[in-house]
């Protein structure tokens, strides 16, 4: 569908915890679309080498220096170089292996092992998230960079597993629907659209912005999905949880306020049913839309929390995501599984779990 359909059809039809330092520039005025809104259409990237959370090292500093800048910059540039390195076309399989001491630990597997993918297939941004121009050690901006402990009485991460009749939890492995969304790609995997909004760390971080007098949508390259975020609604009753739940938004001044609700189990980041997530979009600059979030949850976290990057623009514009064309490995990974199982029950050595199990 072209960007001019999806305009029509819909004009038919997010409270983070920033650092004071960082406030958004007072004299930048956005541009203004021709119904009167802030203008932050256009394609956009949020790939960074920041990390959610703070590394230890840094402790509460939440600001790098420039020394620190520069040596992440620079053994970033010097992976990709390494990694962009022709192999061994005798070498064996070895020979397309990466040294495990020099490759970025979140994609290790996707490039670093046999099968995976050259670094030349990655993309998982190449600089030091800056917002209002300070290097960042994390996207958190709670005091330690970390996520708050969960209260007593919180339901554990993760609850809700899918059980077989007799009461087992269920195997990942036992059928199709039980692979995670983003292997199936019916949505893409990590937090890419969100709420709340993070980069993966692997490719496809990019995103289109359209706005409408009734409605945002973002186009999320990873995994084609789309998010609408309906203007001065109401949240919806019907107790139906949607894919990236049911986000409201309405206009502060230059900043678009987005409340999202009815997330699904599947996306509840961490939290509970009676998660609400808060967005907020700021254009502070040409070239940079900031985007704060803040997590409420009283049932999980004793207090909301939060964190914020900037968007940069994308060079370039995003195009269809093709994610299983020619992908023939399930049945193989369930038909292992089940030779696995006539093993077991025949007395055999186990052999080694091809892909792990999250059964425990």
């Amino acid at each position: 569908m072209t960007r001019a359909a999806i305009l029509v059809l819909l004009s038919t039809a997010l409270c983070a915890a920033p650092l004071a330092a960082a406030a958004a520039p007072a004299a930048y005025k956005a541009p203004r679309t021709a119904f009167g809104q802030p203008d932050m259409m256009g394609f956009w990237t949020n790939s960074t080498l920041t990390p959610f959370m703070r590394p230890a090292k840094f402790g509460d500093r939440a600001v790098l220096t420039p020394d620190e800048v520069k040596a992440q910059e620079g053994a970033s540039a010097d992976l990709i170089k390494a990694g962009n390195a022709p192999s061994d076309p005798n070498g064996g399989a070895e020979a397309g292996k990466a040294d495990p001491a020099k490759i970025r630990p979140e994609f290790a597997a996707a490039a670093g092992d046999t099968g995976g993918y050259n670094i030349g297939w990655l993309e998982p941004g190449a600089s030091v998230m800056r917002v209002a121009g300070q290097p960042r050690s994390s996207i958190l901006t709670t005091p330690n960079g970390q996520m708050p402990p969960r209260i007593a009485g919180a339901r554990p991460a993760g609850f809700g597993a899918p059980r077989a009749a007799g009461g087992r939890r269920m195997s990942s492995y036992d059928n199709p629907e039980n692979r995670p969304l983003g292997e199936r790609c019916i949505i893409g995997f990590g937090s890419n659209a969100g709420p709340p909004m993070i980069a993966n760390g692997f490719y496809n971080n990019n995103y289109q912005i359209l706005q409408t007098p009734d409605a945002v949508v973002i186009d999320v390259e990873m995994n084609h999905d789309l998010r609408i975020i309906r203007l001065n609604g109401k949240h919806r009753t019907d107790g139906v949880r949607p894919y990236f739940g049911d986000s409201i938004g309405h206009w502060e001044g230059d900043t678009l306020v987005v409340e999202t609700t009815n997330l699904p189990k599947v996306q509840e980041f961490g939290g509970s049913e009676n998660l609400k997530i808060t967005e907020r979009f700021t254009r502070t600059a040409p070239d940079r839309v900031r985007y704060a979030f803040t997590l409420d949850d009283p049932t999980t976290w004793a207090q909301p929390w939060g964190g914020e990057y900037e968007f940069a623009p994308l060079k370039g514009q995003i195009y269809e995501y093709a994610c299983h064309e020619g992908n023939y490995a399930l049945p193989g990974v369930l038909g292992g599984a089940r030779a696995q199982e006539r093993e077991a029950a025949e007395g055999k050595p186990a052999a080694d779990k091809a892909g792990g199990d999250d059964d425990q």
